[in-house]
């Protein structure tokens, strides 16, 4: 497994079936391609997606972990119910490819 070639890494981001009752909720993970590792309650931004790549059934992709996305996984702090957490947050800036099912093990609609 590889980085990207201009320095951000690749993830896989999806549902991984968990499901929880208050936020912040670990119901999303995130495979990062360079290392293996599976990131569990992670959050993605995709504000700085190009406009292209915000297809009409991107929402599902996601969801399903059909895509990789490139970007980085960073720590931001969001209320809820008052108390102030720390959410790890992929911050997507494009889509590189599909995913290859080795890559959606941990998605709960693999």
């Amino acid at each position: 497994m590889q980085a990207l070639a201009d320095g951000q890494d690749g993830y896989v981001f999806c549902d991984n079936g968990l499901r929880c009752i208050a936020a912040p909720c670990p119901s999303n993970s995130a495979l990062e391609l360079a290392t293996g590792e599976i990131i569990r309650g992670v959050v993605i931004d995709i504000d700085g997606l190009p406009q292209e790549d915000k297809a009409l059934d991107l929402q599902e992709k996601l969801y399903a972990g059909t895509i990789v996305i490139a970007g980085s996984i960073e720590t931001r702090t969001q209320t809820f119910y008052g108390k102030r957490q720390i959410v790890r947050t992929l911050v997507a800036t494009g889509i590189e490819r599909a995913a290859r099912p080795s890559e959606r093990r941990h998605c709960s609609s693999r």
